[in-house]
């Protein structure tokens, strides 16, 4: 069931990886299909080698559907946010360091560089800490979302959403990348930030950007 769909979590997962958002099998990577299922990846196994037996499918009431692994620790909070967010279709789930590290010194990380605005749809906010794999934890999603396709955790990471699997990804890597640039200007000064009209834009192009 799904046999594409997890193939295409399990590769999701990878970049993860390859862009140095988890390490080892930290994180998780989540898709909703239209019926309600929720595909999600197992709980503390390593992305290299993973196959699409190794995901786990839930349907709308929470019961497991298919798979037989331990699905992964944050489902109750991936749950509460889909049920939630009903425009949302994926979620991605990261203990990547700058942006975690932003969440340590501020309460948001600012709309400072247009990549933010492309995909995160603006300035990302800070959840308080919240117990990993709690409800908690999706219920902060959902109430420091604030319109945006990412949430920094404090102390903990980072939780992408979209409307797929792309949206999501592309949030959380290029949430990395605005975090790092961020973190580097502050060491050095004040970093200017993009007014709202700037932002605006930045957002409004991105829409028209790929094939």
């Amino acid at each position: 069931m799904y046999e594409e769909d997890k193939k295409a979590v399990i590769a999701a997962a990878l970049e993860m990886k390859d862009n140095r958002l988890i390490t080892l099998s930290g994180g998780n990577v989540s898709v909703r299909k239209e019926n309600g299922d929720i595909i999600v990846t197992p709980s503390g196994m390593s992305y290299v080698g993973m196959v699409p037996d190794d995901l786990i499918v839930y349907n709308k009431e929470g019961e497991i559907i298919e798979g037989t692994r331990k699905p992964s620790v944050d489902t109750v909070a991936l749950q509460y946010i889909y049920e939630h967010m009903p425009e949302v279709n994926a979620i991605i789930h990261t203990h990547q360091p700058y942006a975690t590290a932003v969440g340590l010194i501020s309460d948001k990380l600012p709309a400072c560089c247009t990549t933010l605005s492309n995909v995160a749809l603006g300035e990302v906010y800070v959840a308080p800490y919240s117990t990993p794999g709690s409800l908690e934890m999706g219920i902060l999603t959902v109430d420091y979302s604030k319109g945006k396709r990412a949430v920094i955790l404090r102390h903990h990471g980072v939780v992408t959403i979209g409307g797929n699997l792309k949206e999501a990804l592309y949030a959380a890597v290029y949430t990395e990348d605005v975090a790092r640039s961020y973190l580097a200007a502050k060491a050095a000064g004040d970093p200017a930030v993009m007014t709202e009209e700037e932002d605006r834009l930045a957002v409004e192009m991105f829409s028209r950007y790929g094939q």
